[in-house]
């Protein structure tokens, strides 16, 4: 193990989280750092008192958070857009990516909604068809996908990992099947940016959208869209003052400009600013960043490892056999039981079900404490 993947000791202490709570919903929402907490006061007290908000609010601390997500996954600040949800981004992607009626868009069985309506809406619209693609038993996604990957398909909108038990698709061999035959990509990060590194040149993907919330331990609400270089100049979806260039000057506001920001300024959200949470993110994308993907990729592997070791040796199977997210691990659910998660809150475990799946979602807050009481109670769930 090189030293950019060092392990991470616990850092149970920059969260308010009490040792009686052992929190594995990480990929539901993340808890906010004690840091984040500390700038989100200051920031509500500066907006209680608006005399105080000067042009830093507006646009320094904006550009700094884009910055510093831009540098934590590895892209240029300019292909950064801030967006309020992961449907925003995946509805600015739609609104920029034009297809043949003939042609289909290719989405994954049990995929995220907003994905999977966000293109319903769109073949709807422009007169295509979905193409649903379905894993059978003990296929991998990415064998399924490239299985339906065809001329016939106009767009590839996948995740890199599905979001109810973390199964990974190849998204290297699945863009260069899609350029292959002509088709856009667009990926759904929400499960994985930001701590699990993705390589965006050899992957190319056209539009790549991320929530805040979750693995990035933000406030809800700030959301992040990347955006290829070809489609820099591609329509946003609303036309906001704040996107067009010398919207630093308020006096001239009136001077209506034709011209954007640059690169992909274009797309953000209106009162992007958010002035009460904004500086919250900062210091959690600071955090990160001094962390680095990989290093947390490889602490979250770790928990993950040993968590489905105890698992296993208790019986439990694990809904993913093939490729899967390091960070995340769905288990079977146990027959005859249909309150696994209320089961587990009953001892202050915090897990989440979906679909078929288990769902246990660590971060860098979990202690071998927690991996421990998770164990013992799923040795209750274990018909005795």
């Amino acid at each position: 193990m090189n030293s950019d993947q060092r392990l991470l000791e616990c850092q149970r202490d920059l969260f308010a989280i009490p040792e009686s709570v052992a929190f594995f919903n990480c990929a539901n929402v993340g808890p906010l750092m004690r840091p984040a907490l500390a700038a989100g006061q200051l920031s509500y007290e500066r907006r209680a008192q608006p005399w105080r908000i000067d042009s830093e609010d507006w646009f320094g601390d904006v550009e700094r958070r884009r910055a510093l997500f831009a540098s934590l996954v590895g892209v240029a600040a300019d292909n950064v857009a801030l967006v309020s949800a992961a449907s925003y981004g995946l509805a600015i992607a739609a609104r920029n990516l034009r297809i043949s009626p003939a042609k289909k868009v290719l989405v994954l069985d049990e995929d995220f909604p907003s994905n999977v309506y966000t293109w319903r809406r769109y073949c709807s619209h422009y007169g295509s068809e979905l193409l649903t693609v379905r894993r059978e038993a003990g296929q991998e996604w990415t064998e399924a996908v490239l299985g339906g990957l065809d001329e016939r398909i106009g767009i590839v909108a996948v995740p890199n990992v599905h979001w109810t038990d973390g199964a990974m698709l190849d998204l290297r061999a699945i863009s260069a099947r899609a350029r292959a035959v002509g088709a856009r990509l667009v990926v759904d990060a929400s499960q994985s940016l930001g701590m699990l590194p993705l390589d965006f040149a050899a992957v190319r993907p056209d539009f790549v959208v991320t929530v805040g919330y979750k693995w990035l331990l933000g406030p809800y609400g700030l959301a992040y869209l990347y955006v290829a270089d070809e489609h820099l100049e591609g329509e946003p979806l609303e036309e906001n003052w704040v996107g067009r260039e010398g919207s630093e000057d308020f006096a001239r506001l009136v001077d209506y400009r034709d011209e954007y920001r640059t690169g992909a300024r274009r797309f953000d959200v209106g009162e992007r600013a958010f002035f009460e949470a904004t500086r919250a993110a900062i210091a959690v994308l600071e955090k990160l960043a001094g962390w680095g993907c990989a290093r947390i990729s490889a602490t979250l592997a770790d928990k993950v490892a040993r968590i489905l070791a105890a698992a296993t040796q208790l019986g439990f199977t694990p809904t993913t056999r093939g490729a899967r997210a390091p960070h995340m691990l769905g288990l079977a659910l146990p027959r005859g039981i249909d309150d696994v998660a209320a089961r587990m809150r009953e001892r202050n475990v915090y897990v989440s079900v979906r679909g078929s799946a288990m769902r246990i979602s660590p971060h860098v807050y979990n202690s071998d404490g927690d991996i421990a009481v998770l164990t013992s109670a799923l040795a209750t769930l274990v018909p005795g």
